[in-house]
C-alpha cells in the first residue's frame, strides 16, 4: 500500500497578497533565508500532529522546517525528546538529522505573516492545506493547538459546531465530536515563558497528558 501523501502548498504560492509581497520583500533583504511556504515535519502515520499559529521569521521562516531556529523550537523539541516523541539532537539546523516519532508538526498558515498575525482572510486561504492533511493522517488519535489562533483554526478546519463547546483552556484535553482529541497549550514563545504564562513545567503537563492518552 502506497504511503498517504497530500499537496503541500507550492514554494510561490499565490493565495495571499499581502504574505506574498512579505516574501518577496524578505527575499530580497535576506537571500539566504527559506522566504516560502514551511512544509510540515514528520509522517502522515503519526497518531500526534502538532499546530502552531504560523511560521516565526527567523525560525522557520529561516531555516524551512517548522519551530527550527528560534526560542520556541528549543523548548518544543526539548519536549518531544523528553517524551519520546522525538530522536536524536536538535541543533536549530534542519539537516540536524533529528527525527520526529509518533508526532508531526505543521502550521494553520504555511507562510510567514507580517508581526507574526495572520488575518482572517488568510487562515481562509490556507486552510484547505491543514484540512488536506488532516484527511490523509490515517492514525491520527490527538491535535495538540499551540496557543488559541491554531486551537481555532483546528476546530475550522474540523467543522466542529459549535466550537463555543471547546474553549481554549492550557492543559485540557477535548473529546470532540470527530472521534479525535485536542489538546490544548500557550504557545511555546519567548514572550509566553518570559512572563510566566507559560512555564516547562506546565508544558510538560500537557505532553504528560497526551503521553499518557497515547499511550507509550
Amino acid at each position: 500500500m502506497a504511503a498517504p501523501r497530500f499537496d503541500e502548498p507550492p514554494l510561490d504560492c499565490p493565495r495571499c497578497p499581502r504574505l506574498v509581497a512579505f516574501r518577496h520583500e524578505l527575499q530580497g533583504k535576506y537571500p539566504d533565508w527559506g522566504n516560502a511556504p514551511v512544509r510540515s515535519f514528520g509522517d502522515l502515520d503519526a497518531r500526534l500532529l502538532i499546530v502552531g499559529l504560523a511560521p516565526g521569521m527567523k525560525g522557520a521562516n529561516r531555516t524551512g522546517r517548522p519551530f527550527t531556529g528560534d526560542y520556541a523550537g528549543e523548548l518544543l523539541y526539548a519536549t518531544l525528546l523528553e517524551f519520546g516523541f522525538a530522536r536524536g539532537t536538535y541543533r536549530a539546523d534542519p539537516n540536524d538529522g533529528l527525527r520526529l516519532v509518533d508526532c508531526r508538526i505543521a502550521n494553520a498558515v504555511r507562510c510567514l505573516p507580517p508581526e507574526n498575525k495572520p488575518l482572517p482572510a488568510e487562515f481562509t486561504a490556507c486552510r484547505p492545506f491543514l484540512q488536506a492533511e488532516l484527511a490523509v493522517m490515517p492514525n491520527l488519535k490527538t491535535i495538540l493547538a499551540l496557543g488559541k489562533g491554531a486551537h481555532d483554526q483546528i476546530l475550522r478546519a474540523l467543522t466542529v459546531r459549535p466550537a463555543g463547546a471547546y474553549p481554549f483552556v492550557h492543559g485540557r484535553l477535548h473529546a470532540l465530536p470527530t472521534g479525535l482529541q485536542l489538546a490544548d497549550s500557550y504557545h511555546c514563545s519567548r514572550y509566553n515563558t518570559n512572563t510566566g504564562r507559560l512555564t516547562t513545567g506546565m508544558f510538560h503537563d500537557v505532553f504528560g497528558k497526551i503521553r499518557e492518552a497515547l499511550g507509550r
